[in-house]
């Protein structure tokens, strides 16, 4: 394992030749610097050697950026760490499905008594037949 490369997981690490960095000026904070250095971090992780689930809902190709920092050394570990998180999320499981329950016999007498009670409001705002 390479200092360069990914560890998303310990049992998933993506090697150094997946990700692409490409860098420009940040319009973040940085006075002056701002103008002449290339802060602004945006790392493209080609996900073909990623498991098949990372595939399937990412794409192909991860894109993160980072310009919260004005170095543009902790935009590349912002991203990094990113781009780490991202890919842990889509190999997460689903959560369990919502069980369907009826509603209990209580739940429907309390919504049948508030109709009969909102219909009644309704009528006495009626003027009377004759």
């Amino acid at each position: 394992m390479d200092s360069h490369d990914l560890v998303v997981s310990d049992g998933l690490v993506l090697p150094a030749s997946a990700l692409t960095w490409r860098f420009s000026r940040s319009s973040g904070p940085g006075g002056q610097g701002v103008n002449t250095t290339d802060s602004r971090v945006e790392l493209l992780v080609d996900l073909t050697a990623a498991p098949e689930r990372a595939l399937e809902r990412l794409g192909e190709v991860l894109s993160v950026t980072a310009s919260e920092h004005r170095s543009q050394l902790r935009n590349r570990e912002a991203a990094r760490a990113r781009a780490a998180q991202r890919l842990r999320e889509a190999l997460a499981p689903d959560p369990p499905a919502r069980k369907k329950r009826k509603p209990s016999r209580g739940a429907k007498m309390r919504r049948l008594e508030d109709k009969r009670r909102h219909a009644s409001n309704k009528a006495l705002r009626r003027a009377p037949s004759e």
